[in-house]
């Protein structure tokens, strides 16, 4: 991607965002026209979401609309997907171009199939911003930037840490998100680049669908197709690895002896768990970036530029001490 790009919108839109950021450092309620009418002009932004899937989505998505409230000058239009239906989310985008409203901010369910709705947003002259995950394939003509944790670098420390923990090898299996979904592919590629040449042995990967429930079910068939011959598991998120953590008890396995468990997102649960011996490892991927988005979108409708990818910072727990230190301001 190129390292930075120059934002083009229409006059009009650059003025009402410009006009925003005015109104809402002063507070002052006038429009500063002669008219007397003291309407304030407020940014339309539409939020094409994924919706209901476990705790970091839920918080990233809470901190998206306590970001952009009527208070900072915004109406954020929440649409979340159906069901995790890709093409609940290619409607409401649509209806979303279709409305005018001023930046579309998109958090896709499936990483493919985007090309026709940006390109129609880009006719409309509407910049889109993309939360969290990317497109495929991954044409930054079409949007402004994207904002999220680097999936692959996150996930390349996890196979790093695991590569380090076992020297002598052993079996792991790793409990991935749905497919088609670009995370998946991304923390993937990680891991694998942080295993390098190490002599551990991959025995299976399955999609548990971010699920606790699934990630319990999934792991228990693999503990028994394997004879529970199994040292690590790799869970792509907090939820599967917790369920992961269900099964290996269930099996009578003690994790962090018999099973090391590592998992991605680094929410309050996952961070007990590990404070508690429950999980191994774990990877924050911080969902706490609302005042990145807002600060993208003022710089986007000015006509600023941007850079074409924000990373946002995320930390690795390795301890139960190091869990611990933090749990108590965790806010996800």
């Amino acid at each position: 991607m190129s390292a930075k790009k120059r934002i083009r919108v229409a006059f009009g839109l650059a003025a009402v965002g410009a006009l925003t950021i005015g109104l809402a450092a002063c507070s002052t309620g006038d429009s500063g026209g002669g008219d007397g009418g003291g309407s304030e002009e407020i940014t339309t932004v539409g939020f094409v979401a994924v919706g209901p899937e476990g705790a970091w989505r839920e918080a990233n998505e809470q901190n998206i609309q306590d970001t952009f409230t009527e208070e900072a000058g915004y109406d954020l239009k929440y649409a979340p997907a159906t069901n995790l239906d890709q093409k609940s989310q290619i409607d409401a985008f649509t209806s979303f171009v279709d409305e005018g409203v001023d930046v579309i901010l998109l958090s896709a369910t499936e990483a493919s199939g985007w090309e026709d709705s940006l390109k129609r947003a880009q006719e409309a002259e509407i910049p889109v911003i993309l939360l969290d995950r990317g497109i495929e394939p991954d044409d930054d003509s079409l949007y402004v930037t994207r904002i999220a944790p680097d999936n692959v670098e996150v996930a390349k420390e996890v196979g790093t840490w695991a590569a380090a923990t076992f020297p002598d090898g052993g079996n792991y299996v790793v409990l991935e998100g749905p497919a088609g979904v670009g995370v998946v592919n991304e923390r993937n590629t990680g891991f694998d680049e942080g295993l390098g040449d190490s002599s551990l042995t991959k025995l299976d990967a399955q999609t548990a669908n971010w699920s606790a429930e699934e990630g319990k079910s999934v792991f228990e068939t693999m503990l028994k197709s394997s004879g529970n011959d199994i040292q690590l598991v790799f869970a792509q998120n907090d939820e599967m690895g917790l369920g992961a953590a269900q099964a290996a008890e269930e099996a009578g396995l003690v994790v962090g002896e018999d099973v090391k468990i590592a998992t991605i997102d680094g929410t309050k649960n996952a961070m007990q768990a590990l404070a508690d011996g429950q999980l191994s490892y774990v990877h924050e991927y911080n969902p706490l970036f609302g005042e990145t988005a807002l600060e993208v979108v003022e710089k986007a409708l000015a006509g600023e530029d941007v850079d074409s990818y924000i990373v946002v910072p995320s930390e690795a727990f390795d301890s139960a001490e190091a869990a611990q230190a933090v749990l108590a301001d965790r806010k996800y």
